[in-house]
């Protein structure tokens, strides 16, 4: 039986997602696909557009027959732990395969790279030191000491987006020692970082929230570029909530952290390093907006994305102990179920009784930490829906979501 793993965020599910699971599908010839899937913060320290469990319902209607979440200390990370932790939960589940969508589109430079770097390690970490001295962020360091290190090789190359996280998925495997078969995908029509839609049918999920979030587009502007069942999750939050979530919701409650703890208190924050707890203060006095704030912050050593993850922490008020404690145990600590289909539940069942590992399909299930860490993320993301009265899912009585594409068949 061949099962497919896909790692997915889904902000929103649009039609370069569909050609992804689709071509996925044909070129693993797979019998079942399981995704493993970021909650309501991601890798890039940005809020879910809308809740992990809208962007469940639009992977159910795509066709995946399982949906887990990745839990937050893994999904709130830099490439290499998001990768560990979103491998080894599909490792966990039996998966055969894992194909990702690059730029390159071809697995051999994958492979060829992480034996490269194993073989080379030793002067990379080098040469990474020496550029770290320079003021340089770790992502441009390693870029750049790569590049400079594999000129004449015609190796891959791992200045673009896409093809950092497809290394980070292949080494993960390989230092898991596990079975699984990668594969890899060409991405079409709409880079990562595209704002600006090019295309009849593909845009990325940035141009799409670029779209709702600082366009104020109607849906009509973007209905090309989803399928109707993403269109309809994104008119009903929208119905019943009267936003998406971004940023801008959450920094009052940002500010607020930031001016009433002190200095120490921020500095135990996880990725709070080298004196940024001063920075943030004083960068905060003079900005009303989150993205002035954040402009203000940056830095040529601190991304955007490194230090949204680090706002992100702070606002969760998760500690370097927590995270500390939480990623030294290589174990997963659970699996959390957020949806199925009717073969996503039989596989779910034929595969529990060999697993080790607890299944959360109820919060109250479970006190783990790590789980519980997940819970608060949920009810901080929400939190903004509140002045309202409304929110989608209480995350104590929530259960998985049972989609079923072909009732007349069960």
């Amino acid at each position: 039986m061949n099962v497919l793993g896909l790692i997915v965020e889904y902000n929103p599910f649009h039609n370069g997602h569909l050609y992804h699971l689709q071509t996925s599908i044909k070129k693993t010839n797979a019998d079942l696909v399981i995704a493993v899937m970021s909650g309501p913060f991601l890798q890039r320290g940005e809020p879910a557009l809308v809740s992990k469990w809208a962007r469940t319902t639009m992977a159910l209607k795509a066709g995946i027959d399982l949906v887990v979440e990745l839990p937050h200390v893994y999904a709130t990370q830099k490439a290499e732990i998001f990768a560990d932790g979103a491998v080894r939960t599909l490792d966990s589940l039996g998966v055969t395969h894992i194909c990702f969508g690059s730029e390159n589109g071809d697995i051999t430079p994958f492979i060829e790279a992480n034996t490269w770097l194993i073989n080379n390690e030793t002067e990379v970490n080098i040469r990474i030191k020496e550029e770290l001295k320079l003021g340089k962020s770790y992502p441009r360091s390693f870029s750049e000491v790569y590049t400079s290190l594999t000129q004449n090789k015609d190796m891959l190359d791992l200045s673009k987006p896409n093809n950092i996280l497809g290394f980070h998925y292949t080494q993960s495997t390989s230092r898991l020692a596990s079975s699984i078969k990668m594969d890899t995908i060409q991405r079409i029509s709409a880079n990562y970082h595209d704002i600006f839609i090019k295309d009849k049918k593909i845009a990325s999920a940035t141009a799409i929230r670029h779209k709702l979030l600082i366009e104020k587009a109607s849906f009509e502007s973007i209905s090309n570029y989803l399928p109707d069942y993403s269109l309809e999750e994104l008119r009903l939050h929208e119905e019943v909530n009267g936003k998406f979530h971004s940023w801008d919701d959450y920094y009052p409650y940002l500010k607020y952290k930031i001016i009433t703890e002190d200095s120490l208190s921020l500095k135990d924050i996880f990725e709070c390093e080298e004196g940024l707890e001063h920075r943030i203060k004083k960068c905060m006095i003079n900005n009303d907006s989150f993205q002035g704030f954040l402009d203000a912050l940056k830095t040529k050593r601190y991304t955007r994305t490194r230090l949204q993850r680090l706002l992100t922490h702070i606002l969760l008020n998760t500690s370097k102990e927590f995270m500390r404690e939480s990623l030294a145990n290589k174990d997963l600590p659970y699996l959390r179920i957020l949806g199925m289909s009717p073969a996503g539940q039989q596989y779910l069942a034929q595969i529990k009784k060999k697993l080790d590992i607890p299944i959360i399909t109820n919060a109250r299930q479970s006190k783990n930490e790590v789980f519980l860490h997940d819970v608060l993320a949920s009810r901080v993301h929400e939190m903004v829906l509140h002045p309202q009265g409304k929110t989608f899912r209480d995350e104590f009585t929530a259960t998985p979501i049972q989609y079923n594409p072909y009732p007349d068949n069960y």
